[in-house]
């Protein structure tokens, strides 16, 4: 399939600060404008809402951050990805 370039004009602030949105969410600005291109396309509509906590931390880094607790408080944070893996293997017996 052939690529087409799509610009468009804004201004430098509000640039720098989706970017910088962006990088808070894991990606780049592309990256987000392929994501929004695409889902366009498959929901016929804007169909998502990406927004980050107004607080100090976001609820994805509040998971990640109970998560890594738990995992130390049940004597499994530092298990290598093999072990995880064969623990999974195991599970699925």
């Amino acid at each position: 399939m052939a690529n087409s370039l799509v610009q468009f004009r804004t201004d430098d602030t509000s640039k720098i600060k989706a970017s910088v949105i962006c990088e808070r969410l894991g990606i780049d600005l592309p990256t987000y404008m392929r994501m929004c291109i695409s889902r366009l396309i498959q929901e016929n509509g804007i169909p998502f809402s990406m927004k980050l906590e107004t607080g100090s931390e976001s609820r994805a880094l509040k998971a990640m951050k109970t998560a890594s607790r738990i995992a130390e408080e049940n004597g499994v944070s530092d298990m290598t990805l093999d072990e995880i893996n064969a623990e999974i293997a195991e599970a699925r017996k």
